[in-house]
């Protein structure tokens, strides 16, 4: 029977898929539903029709889960981040073990139906944990906004709270937006790509009394600026560092490639195991820094170190992994194509008195076999990489010097798996840490520890 975009069906959703979204069949044909979870009976509406699948909006729900709950958020199914609030956590953590599962089903790399995938490490407290708000700033009759588009759009929803957000970061962020309502400074404008301030990012460390304050421009002119960053200091006496960078036109790149210094200081300090890291706008930092230490704590055990061993530790961000490994090793040598978190890494390792870690600008797929050529051979080497996984030619040099220890950080159960079906053409899997990182979304890390065969 030939279905069509706009038709009602009834189905019973099976399982979840990797975007946390319900899975059922409708005539042999896989069908996927936002919103719907496994043993729910539900009535949907078609929206669209391909070849092998279907993908359908939930209309309602003929018998609920008992996994079932009322979210914090009332716009928890309309924009990014809040997918899962409907799950109870327990439910969640399980879905995230079941998400590393079936990405390894799908890849079937070497060995996998024997890979020891742990239960997932998961949070006393899944809410309030984001450390940084990165809001699209935007108008809508009169009143200005700040928050997420919904999903696969460009209406933006306003986010007056969150509850996944970290306190400090709501409460600057809501001042920011009363702040520029009041000074009538214009905000973006898609539709001719005019107006200055289009998004506001907000990061608080944990653990220090620091908040950034940064405002993505359209243009380096920001017209009223002196009274905002009054405003600020008047009001908001957290905020200890303001920057402003600049990414002009209609671009889906939230940053821009400049960045500009407009009071306090230009970076802010968070602590993680002891040391102290400096952040600047653009670093990246684990968004949790409460779980932060605890994934961090797997990675360092995974490895086993002696004390002796050189390692390399790329897609190294500010150093916030390589450098707590230092007092282990007698080198770490640590490699990120971003200018400022390089800068960040080496300035982290002198703020911390480690004399044994260096870092460079660079991909590591191109710095690796450098490092190889000139006869730099590594122990043990630590990955963790962006969300695409690592680049074919890293994985080849990883193989190439087959260090003895290795450990793999991902934020990506599908490009893990995909590269486990490389990797283990010289290594076995001994364990993969599923570890909950952000609580409420279908997005899973995890820590894969390797043995060289």
């Amino acid at each position: 029977m030939q279905v069509e975009v706009g038709q009602k069906l009834k189905l019973t959703i099976t399982r979840m898929g990797i975007n946390g979204e319900g899975i059922g069949f409708y005539e042999k044909k896989l069908v996927f539903v936002p919103g719907a979870f496994p043993g729910e009976k539900v009535t949907i509406k078609v929206t669209k029709v391909n070849f092998n699948f279907l993908k359908a909006e939930l209309i309602n729900l003929r018998s609920k889960s008992p996994d079932r709950v009322e979210p914090r958020d009332s716009y928890a199914n309309e924009v990014g981040g809040f997918g899962l609030e409907c799950l109870a956590y327990p439910a969640q953590l399980k879905f995230k073990q079941d998400l590393m599962r079936q990405a390894l089903k799908k890849f079937k790399p070497a060995g996998w139906q024997n890979y020891k995938v742990r239960s997932t490490m998961g949070m006393d407290n899944p809410y309030e944990y984001r450390n940084k708000a990165q809001f699209q700033i935007r108008e809508k009759d009169g009143k200005v906004m700040a928050g997420l588009y919904k999903e696969g759009s460009h209406d933006l929803v306003d986010l007056p709270t969150c509850s996944v957000q970290y306190p400090m970061t709501m409460t600057v962020m809501r001042k920011i937006v009363e702040f520029i309502q009041e000074l009538e400074i214009p905000v973006f404008d898609e539709s001719n790509a005019s107006g200055i301030i289009k998004t506001v990012a907000v990061r608080a460390a944990l653990n220090t009394d620091d908040v950034q304050v940064v405002f993505i421009t359209n243009t380096p002119k920001f017209v009223k600026k002196g009274l905002m960053l009054k405003k600020i200091s008047e009001e908001l006496p957290q905020v200890t560092s303001v920057m402003q960078n600049i990414n002009p036109g209609e671009t889906s790149l939230v940053w821009g490639d400049k960045t500009v210094h407009l009071a306090g200081k230009t970076t802010i300090t968070e602590k993680i195991k002891g040391l102290s890291f400096e952040l600047s706008a653009r670093a990246f930092l684990q968004l949790n820094s409460i779980m932060t230490p605890q994934l961090y704590e797997v990675a360092i055990s995974a490895l086993e170190l002696t004390g002796n061993e050189k390692i390399v530790d790329a897609y190294s961000g500010v150093g916030t992994i390589g450098l707590p490994l230092a007092k282990h090793a007698s080198e770490i040598r640590g490699m990120d194509t971003i200018e400022e978190a390089v800068a960040d890494a080496n300035n982290n390792a002198r703020l911390n008195k480690i004399t044994n870690a260096f870092y460079e600008v660079g991909k590591a797929e191109d710095l690796l076999p450098e490092w190889l050529s000139e006869g730099f051979k590594p122990d043990a080497i630590i990955v963790d990489p962006p969300r695409t996984g690592l680049a074919a030619p890293l994985i080849k040099a990883i193989l190439k010097s087959a260090p003895e220890k290795f450990v793999y950080v991902s934020c990506n159960p599908s490009t893990l798996a995909a590269d486990l079906v490389e990797l283990t053409r010289k290594y076995n899997v001994d364990f993969i840490q599923p570890i909950d990182m952000m609580p409420q979304t279908a997005r899973c890390e995890a820590v894969v520890k390797f043995t060289r065969k």
